[in-house]
């Protein structure tokens, strides 16, 4: 609908009313932000000379304490209130130029007046007023905009339902403090600012886009009734975008309880992390914590092991089961590379979480192992002790509780044994390479013993003895800290013992559905732990039984957590993460047709998510239109996974993917180069060059650089931070960013080939907003060739293919 020149010269005039107002009140706010900081410093710098000290008396001690409490309440109130003036000023400047980006007019039943409301990434009060000239999108109202065409609406408030008439719904693009864009529509948000919004290059981190929030968004940012809920979306649907508007929400909606270092966000990598990372801060909040599930896994085992990560993992996968020549390392036999996709699979799934709890309740009657506790190569007490004392303890007493009792008899059984030990000749040895210090303390002791008369150092023994348990004392504290952590509890080797023998170990034999290769797993999995190192799949089992036998270690703090990338979570691993965090409400974003890991995905159907809180409490969102790619992307990539069928492209249109064939690497090389010269030439922003793997990414960072006229950047595991520019990713790393263009390395039948690389493949395609080019060298996959031929343009000559 067109507006008139009146009803924009009307907003015009209404805009620069608000920013006018805005602008005096963050004037105000610089003087007191201002003001306030100097009566701070003021205060921190004279803290003292305001307090009276006077402990002389029980009385004066009072007062002196009341003198300084109350300057202590002096000092807290003035930097509570610069810490509030100053957030209000950081909003106010984020306001500003931009006060607000869409109207409802809005006349509640039984009233005759409507009301304009309009919203912005915040409010603001005119306090003159009295009244509100923005509201911020989170409030309840602004649910309509959202949810509602113009005509009968509703939305609920703490104090019931309100109901009644929207009589206008009007969008606005402004900037500079000026409106460049502005329309009515209907139920969605007009496809007209979508595409604006889309049609930019992409930057290299995730930008808010509250003003073109869709109604099935809205959905999960407002749902606060699930205790699970579960985001099944396509590529580019906008699952982590709302989740992270969801986050704001919760922050708004519940801001006396709930603050976001409470909050946690599971990210696939470090760099996504980067990526996200200014999303809460233009909405006005604080960044909750962000971590990775790696990161966890290294924290807790990575002094006893050298943890492996999922990439390196994955990396496994597709290099050593493929013919591909950038393959590297040492060759892997077709049965070792079989047993450990059957290893992982098998260690990632509820049966084996089955098998580990079973595995608990074996060692309440047998099984137990510990290490002996040795000192200076003396056995103080040996592993046959330690299990007699541990099952002497009551059967119903629970594994960490009987533990407990053993630490506290082995710290007493230590000072038996130290009593005995400082009669040893090496005592006498190490007391001659005391330092004076040890000698003056140990007099100072002995002073006291004698109660202050006559001390000295006549009594030979009674100084040796001294000196001789200090010696003891310091030799055997490393000793009992071991004692105090556990670490007598074999841990390695009761994990490793469901993998020997059954005759031998007498709990293999728990294992009673075995998976393929089973011989071949055991011996590997008991060949890195005898390495100290503990394989991806192994990881999360082996965290369980540590906390299952010595005590599980419980995050009560944290109320909300966010899993991106879901479907790449094990069950196992979301079993533990909910054992991790009891109070926690949980929301997992994710992607079937992404599922790139060869483990049981937790959305290799929803079911094994969705038990792990009931259906009671999970409610399950399935996003299907994608607002990432043009139209002609979504309609070729959709036909890559199965049930893509179901994925809605968005009407903004581009060109078709093109399919260009290399017949050498030169080649291949040679017309990458010029395509990203091309790209670079019609102004995009961000172009990947995605591999497959890392190693196929050094490959090509080390051919394509001298072929470049700009700088080429290479993204590894480690790298931690994402910048604009021409990269080029591993496809694995690439999940959940963006970018205007993107260049397939080699989308060869050669190099994705098995039906296992179809996700992997999908995911890489998915990546691109504006255009897809896939070079192959030779024959493109069957998972191009399998779609419609009038989906994408192939070029069998590469020397027509920029032409």
């Amino acid at each position: 609908m067109s507006l008139t020149d009146q009803a924009w010269a009307t907003e015009e005039q209404r805009v620069q009313e608000v920013t006018a107002k805005m602008s005096v009140k963050m004037t105000e706010l610089e003087e007191q932000v201002g003001l306030v900081q100097s009566d701070v410093v003021e205060i921190r710098k004279h803290y003292w000379d305001e307090v009276t000290m006077d402990m002389s008396t029980a009385e004066d001690a009072v007062e002196s304490i009341a003198s300084m409490r109350q300057q202590t309440e002096v000092l807290s109130e003035r930097e509570r209130t610069h810490r509030q003036a100053a957030k209000a000023l950081g909003k106010l400047r984020r306001l500003v130029d931009s006060p607000y980006f869409g109207r409802i007019d809005f006349i509640e039943r039984g009233e005759r007046t409507e009301e304009a409301v309009y919203l912005g990434i915040a409010s603001f009060l005119d306090e003159e007023e009295g009244q509100y000239l923005v509201y911020d999108w989170r409030a309840p109202i602004s649910s309509l905009y959202y949810d509602f065409a113009p005509g009968e609406v509703a939305f609920a408030t703490p104090n019931g339902t309100v109901e009644g008439q929207m009589v206008l719904k009007r969008q606005y693009v402004i900037r500079d403090r000026h409106i460049h864009f502005m329309f009515d529509t209907g139920v969605t948000i007009g496809d007209e600012l979508l595409k604006q919004v889309l049609s930019r290059s992409s930057d290299a981190q995730m930008k808010t886009i509250v003003a073109t929030i869709q109604k099935e968004q809205n959905r999960i940012i407002r749902n606060d009734s699930a205790h699970m809920l579960i985001v099944q979306g396509a590529a580019g649907s906008g699952k982590t975008s709302a989740a992270l508007q969801r986050v704001a929400y919760l922050l708004y909606k519940h801001r006396d309880k709930l603050s976001s270092d409470q909050m946690v966000l599971f990210s696939p990598n470090p760099l996504f992390n980067h990526y996200v990372s200014t999303v809460l801060p233009e909405l006005g909040e604080e960044n909750m914590q962000q971590t990775t599930y790696q990161a966890y896994l290294e924290h807790r085992l990575g002094e006893m092991f050298e943890v492996e990560d999922s990439f390196a993992q994955l990396e496994y996968i597709l290099t050593s089961g493929s013919t591909s020549s950038v393959s590297e390392g040492t060759p892997v036999t077709e049965e070792a590379y079989k047993a450990r996709l059957s290893g992982i699979y098998y260690k990632s799934s509820t049966a084996f979480l089955t098998v580990i709890e079973a595995y608990i309740k074996h060692m309440e009657r047998t099984g137990m192992l510990f290490n002996p506790i040795k000192f200076r190569e003396k056995e103080v007490l040996s592993a046959a002790q330690l299990a007699e004392r541990f099952y002497s303890y009551d059967t119903s007493i629970r594994l960490p509780n009987r533990l407990v009792l053993m630490k506290e008899w082995m710290l007493e059984q230590l000072e038996r044994f130290a009593e005995l030990e400082i009669e040893e000749a090496w005592v006498d040895e190490e007391i001659e390479l005391l330092s004076s210090e040890d000698y003056h303390r140990t007099y100072l002791r002995l002073l006291k013993m004698e109660g202050g008369l006559g001390a000295s150092f006549d009594d030979f023994d009674q100084e040796r003895l001294l000196l001789a348990r200090l010696v003891m004392k310091e030799h055997l504290k490393p000793v009992r800290i071991a004692v105090k952590q556990f670490k007598f509890v074999d841990l390695t080797g009761l994990y490793g013992q469901l993998f020997r023998d059954e005759q031998e170990a007498g709990a293999g034999g728990l294992i009673t559905e075995k998976p393929s290769y089973w011989s071949e797993i055991c011996w590997r999995t008991e060949e890195q732990l005898a390495q100290a190192k503990l394989p991806y799949e192994d990881a999360t089992p082996f965290l369980y039984l540590m906390e299952a036998v010595c005590g599980f270690q419980t995050n009560g703090a944290v109320r909300h957590v966010i899993i991106d990338e879901a479907q790449d979570y094990s069950p196992f691993q979301l079993a533990y993460l909910k054992r991790l965090f009891p109070r926690c409400r949980m929301t997992a974003l994710g992607d079937l047709g992404q599922a790139i890991y060869s483990h049981a995905s937790a959305y290799s159907e929803i079911d094994p998510i969705a038990a792990l809180y009931g259906p009671e409490q999970t409610e399950v969102i399935r996003l299907f239109r994608s607002y990432r790619s043009t139209r002609e992307i979504v309609e070729f990539t959709r036909g890559i996974v199965p049930g893509g069928d179901a994925i809605e492209p968005f009407t903004r249109a581009g060109a078709l993917p093109r399919v260009v064939k290399a017949s050498d690497r030169g080649s291949l090389h040679s017309h990458l180069a010029a395509e990203v010269k091309r790209l670079l030439g019609e102004g995009y922003a961000s172009i990947a060059i995605i591999t497959k793997t890392a190693s196929e990414s050094e490959l090509a960072h080390q051919a394509l650089t001298p072929l470049l006229e700009v700088p080429l950047g290479r993204i590894t595991k480690h790298s931690p931070t994402f910048e604009s520019g021409v990269l080029v990713i591993p496809s694995y790393l690439a999940k959940g960013v963006e970018f205007d263009a993107v260049l397939i390395y080699d989308g060869s039948h050669h190099q994705y080939g098995h039906e296992n690389e179809r996700k992997l493949f999908y995911t890489a395609c998915t990546r691109a907003m504006h255009e897809l080019c896939i070079f192959a060298l030779g024959d493109p996959c069957h998972f191009i060739t399998s779609q419609p031929q009038d989906t994408y343009v192939l070029t069998d000559s590469a020397k027509d293919a920029f032409n």
